[in-house]
C-alpha cells in the first residue's frame, strides 16, 4: 500500500467519518496541495485488494459552499465530461465518490507539478522541449474538440507534468460541449478562465467560438514556454484588449535570436485577434514547425 500520512481534520476540513469511509474503500488521505473557494486538492493513495498501490491527487468539492450556478450548471457538466474523455495527455480520472455534499474526484497524481511552477523554477523552455510539450497539448485539445468539447480554462497552472515529463491537461471546471443535441454549434457567452489567457472576443464580452478561444489560450502558453513571461499585461483590461487587437507582444531581446522563425510564426497564427483568421487545432498540428520532422499530414 502507498504510504501517506493522515493530516488533521482542521487542515483539510475533512471529517474523520469521511476519512474512515474512504479508507474502507482503499483510499487514504495525504496533504493539501491546493485550495480554492469551495474545493481543496490533496494527495491520496489507493490500494486494491491485492495490495497494489497508486499515487493519486484528490479534488474535494464541497457543494454546500459553492454558488448555485456551479452546483447546478458547471459541476454536473464537468463530471459528465470527465467520465467520457480518455487521452494519454489528459489527466486520468481514477474514481468519483460522493459523501453528503462533498464530491471526491480521484485522479492520477502528476509528480512534476504544473507548467507554471516549472517555468518559474527553470526559466524558458528550450525550443525542442517546448515543441514536444506543445504537440502533446495540441493533440489533447484536438481530441477534445473532435468530441465537441472546449476546455475554456487553458493556462500554465492547468498543464501538469507527469513522472516522465509528459503533458497532462487538467481542471475541466469550465469545460462545455460546443454543440446542442441536434449537432448545431453553440457560441459561448460565459467569461471563463483567466484574463491573461483569454482571447480578445472573450475579454470584450461578446459571444465566441470556444474552440477558437482555446486555440488562443494555447498560443499564450506556447509564448510563455519560449519566453518565460506573459505576452500581454492583464492588470488593465482595456489596455489588454487594445494590445491583443494590435498584436503588441514581443519576445525578449535576449531570447528572440534563439527562437526559430517557425516557432514565432506558430505563436502569431494562434495570437491572431480575429477569430475567423486564427488557426484551429487541425491546422496547427499540420504547421511547418511541428511537421518539420514528419512526412504525412495529420487528418
Amino acid at each position: 500500500m502507498s504510504k501517506f500520512s493522515t493530516t488533521s481534520n482542521r487542515q483539510l476540513n475533512t471529517r474523520s467519518s469521511d476519512i474512515d469511509a474512504l479508507a474502507q474503500r482503499g483510499y487514504n488521505i495525504g496533504h493539501k496541495i491546493g485550495e480554492g473557494s469551495y474545493a481543496t486538492v490533496i494527495t491520496a493513495g489507493y490500494a486494491d485488494d491485492a495490495g497494489h498501490g497508486v499515487h493519486l491527487a484528490c479534488k474535494i468539492i464541497d457543494k454546500a459552499k459553492a454558488p448555485s450556478d456551479f452546483v447546478h450548471k458547471f459541476f454536473p457538466r464537468e463530471l459528465e465530461i470527465l467520465t467520457k474523455i480518455d487521452h494519454p495527455n489528459i489527466i486520468q480520472i481514477h474514481s468519483i465518490l460522493q459523501r453528503g455534499p462533498k464530491i471526491f474526484i480521484f485522479m492520477r497524481y502528476a509528480e512534476n507539478g504544473d507548467l507554471l511552477s516549472h517555468i518559474k523554477k527553470s526559466g524558458p523552455v528550450e525550443e525542442l522541449q517546448a515543441k514536444a510539450w506543445f504537440m502533446q497539448m495540441a493533440k489533447a485539445l484536438k481530441y477534445l474538440h473532435s468530441h465537441d468539447i472546449a476546455h475554456r480554462d487553458l493556462k500554465c497552472e492547468n498543464i501538469l507534468l507527469s513522472k516522465r515529463l509528459n503533458i497532462k491537461l487538467a481542471d475541466f471546471g469550465f469545460a462545455r460541449y460546443c454543440c446542442d443535441d441536434s449537432g448545431r454549434e453553440i457560441k459561448s457567452e460565459t467569461y471563463c478562465g483567466s484574463a491573461a489567457y483569454a482571447a480578445p472576443e472573450v475579454v470584450c464580452g461578446r459571444p465566441y467560438d470556444p474552440k477558437l478561444a482555446d486555440a488562443w489560450s494555447l498560443g499564450v502558453i506556447l509564448f510563455i514556454m519560449l519566453n518565460a513571461k506573459m505576452p500581454f499585461d492583464d492588470s488593465n483590461l482595456s489596455k489588454l484588449l487594445d494590445d491583443q487587437r494590435n498584436k503588441k507582444f514581443a519576445f525578449r531581446r535576449k531570447l528572440q535570436d534563439h527562437i526559430s522563425a517557425q516557432a514565432k510564426a506558430t505563436v502569431a497564427v494562434l495570437l491572431e485577434p480575429e477569430p475567423h483568421a486564427r488557426w484551429n487545432l487541425r491546422e496547427i498540428l499540420n504547421c511547418s514547425w511541428l511537421r518539420a520532422d514528419e512526412e504525412e499530414p495529420l487528418a
